[in-house]
């Protein structure tokens, strides 16, 4: 029975999904983030490693269970029997990290066939499949992903924490981080951000955040006080969040413009930002429709994982 595996891997975690061609789902394994412009390549090497063997283990348990049936078997000679491989990671559209990934995904985890391609394209798939079309993601990073009417693909953002990703969980978390602090400082409007930083992570002021050191992910999960925030009327976090869609709706316009499609335009909304936060989302449409009256804005309904797993039957 061939078997197939799809690796999602980014800057907030790690998933795979093990299925059969036929669309069920054997098994799904979660680990740490595996962007290696972030992480490394050997630490993410070894969270996607994790995952990949999580998801066969979960499955290889689950056939000595008896929960598949002998038809959709799991083990020949004790061994996965993988017809494909695909994995979606963030930072591979660079050479210099993508073909060392692809030669350690190879002799890593065996299979007839192996592909490595972004984290954009997987998400893409789940969202569209081979059709035209958009994704905006607004997760740890950001970006806007398209596919045109000939098959070739447009991109903007996606450039990192240190030079871009507007409208991203890390944006958003710094943006409110800098709110703080100048409200501590008196150069800027008074927010409740201040005092729900300094709760969140245990700070006596919210000066001694400049010797925490975060990390892009940590300030990224700081997002859910913005947005909370933003929902009880903080005129500060309503600020960011409007700042937040304009930025990514600046980003799908960047697109929309190369697309040249004259019918409507599919735009899905992609990542945890857009998924937590309904008002966002519209006003994200908003600004969008203003300037793309054909969009068709949606929220992704699949997982990234899935597209990831949907392009590793395709490779069969």
């Amino acid at each position: 029975m061939a078997l197939f595996l799809g690796i999602d891997g980014g800057g907030s975690g790690t998933q795979a999904l093990l299925g059969d061609e036929e669309g069920w789902i054997f098994a799904r394994a979660i680990a740490g983030p595996s962007n290696p412009t972030k992480v490394g390549i050997e630490r993410a090497k070894k969270e996607i490693l994790r995952a990949a063997r999580g998801a066969i283990r979960k499955a290889l348990s689950a056939a000595e269970r008896g929960k598949l049936t002998a038809k959709r078997g799991v083990q020949r000679r004790g061994q996965p029997l993988l017809a494909a491989v695909c994995a979606g990671v963030a930072g591979v559209d660079r050479a210099a990290l993508s073909r060392p990934l692809l030669a350690w995904l190879r002799r890593a985890i065996p299979a007839r066939r192996h592909l490595l391609v972004t984290d954009m394209a997987i998400t893409l798939h789940a969202a569209l499949g081979t059709a035209a079309g958009m994704i905006v993601e607004s997760g740890t990073g950001s970006f806007a992903y398209a596919r045109t009417l000939r098959g070739e693909t447009l991109r903007a953002g996606g450039w990192g924490a240190t030079f871009d990703d507007p409208g991203s969980g890390y944006d958003l978390g710094r943006k409110a981080i800098m709110a703080g602090l100048r409200d501590f400082d008196g150069r800027g409007e008074h927010t409740v951000l201040t005092s729900r930083i300094c709760q969140t992570l245990k700070l006596s002021n919210i000066t001694q955040i400049v010797m925490k050191g975060l990390s892009p992910q940590q300030m990224a999960a700081l997002f859910p006080l913005v947005l909370g925030a933003a929902r009880e009327g903080d005129r500060v976090a309503r600020r960011l969040c409007s700042q937040a869609a304009f930025d990514l709706a600046e980003m799908a316009l960047a697109v929309g413009r190369r697309l040249g499609q004259r019918g409507p335009v599919p735009v899905v909304c992609a990542g945890g930002i857009f998924r937590s936060s309904p008002a966002l989302r519209r006003r994200f449409a908003c600004y969008v429709h203003q300037h793309m009256p054909r969009a068709r804005v949606r929220l992704l309904q699949r997982e990234p994982v899935e597209g990831a797993l949907a392009m590793a039957r395709q490779l069969a």
